[in-house]
């Protein structure tokens, strides 16, 4: 029986699989996934939704409000925590590297014979490849039907080209409760940020050299045509990496599987980015699928900007626009 219903859509995707093939074999690697894709799903029915399939390492859900698949999301984000703390018990490098990435769209959905099909479950099912590791976004129409205290813990990444969709969607990611006393960003070397508030970011790869302000964050890097910034080269992922405003610094996150790459300066230390994030600060390097200078890989140069009492460091030609 065919219905059309407002609803609530989560997909969850486990990454970090591949390290557990690598160390436990296919047989033993399989059946430690589907157990935790299984324990991950009950925060489905825990929240009161409807587990729709399991999708491999991954999964569908529909629920009725925006406040049970938020919920939902929260719980399994929790179950995986827990899952990390065992495998640091057990040292098992292999199942520390599982993250969980989730994303929520609302809308109105077909239901058919258990499935759902409509707009939402392709914004939502396109949200997970923006998300980074341990991530939870949501659309502004599930933000719209939280609670007044369950909106403040998003934090607006303002409209981002979803695949297959003509309009950006605006999107909102959950974030983490901060630790005590941590009222600073981190650079790369775990040290806070004190310099004056940066106000732009220019991102340069062969002549695409482009500034950015604070309001057009996110930029997205990737080869899609629907990227930020489109970098149009087989070896990079459709959305390779993502710069975030934090409100004092630039974060970059990785959203890719073959990792990004930073250095800082010309021959600072290189960080090494797989599905994590780091404060860019000063200018260096960002090298997509290998490390900058790798001739397999493309790099873009970067430059955090101070508007008001700097030019820009002298990165390259720069194109007129």
């Amino acid at each position: 029986m065919t219905a059309i219903r407002e609803r609530t859509v989560l997909f969850a995707d486990l990454r970090g699989s591949t390290g557990l093939y690598e160390s436990l074999g296919n047989a033993e690697a399989s059946a430690m996934i589907t157990q935790t894709v299984g324990q991950v799903s009950g925060a489905v029915l825990e929240s009161g939704g409807q587990l729709i399939k399991t999708l491999g390492d991954g999964l569908m859900a529909a629920f009725e409000t925006p406040r049970d698949g938020v919920r939902a999301a929260q719980r399994m984000q929790e179950m995986l925590d827990k899952t990390a703390q065992r495998a640091r018990r057990q040292n098992d490098p292999a199942l520390l590297a599982l993250r969980l990435q989730v994303a929520l769209a609302r809308g109105e959905v077909v239901e058919l014979n258990g499935d759902c099909f409509g707009d939402a479950v392709n914004v939502a099912a396109r949200l997970i490849d923006h998300a980074g590791d341990g991530e939870t976004l949501i659309t502004a129409e599930v933000l719209a039907g939280l609670h007044h205290a369950s909106k403040g813990r998003f934090r607006s990444l303002d409209r981002i080209s979803v695949r297959g969709r003509i309009e950006p969607v605006h999107v909102y990611r959950l974030d983490a409760a901060p630790l005590p006393g941590a009222d600073a960003a981190a650079t790369q070397f775990g040290e806070p940020m004190r310099s004056t508030e940066p106000e732009g970011m220019r991102l340069i790869w062969r002549e695409l050299d482009r500034v950015f302000d604070i309001a057009a964050m996110p930029i997205v890097l990737g080869r899609s045509v629907q990227a930020t910034y489109c970098i149009t080269d087989a070896r990079v992922s459709r959305s390779h990496a993502r710069i975030d405003w934090q409100g004092s610094s630039f974060e970059l996150t990785d959203l890719s599987y073959n990792g990004t790459y930073v250095r800082f300066g010309d021959s600072g230390e290189l960080l090494s980015l797989k599905r994590g994030s780091c404060t860019l600060h000063g200018s260096g390097t960002i090298g997509l699928g290998g490390p900058p200078g790798d001739e397999q890989s493309p790099s873009v140069r970067f430059e955090v900007l101070h508007f008001y009492d700097t030019e820009p460091q002298s990165l390259g030609p720069r194109s007129r626009r």
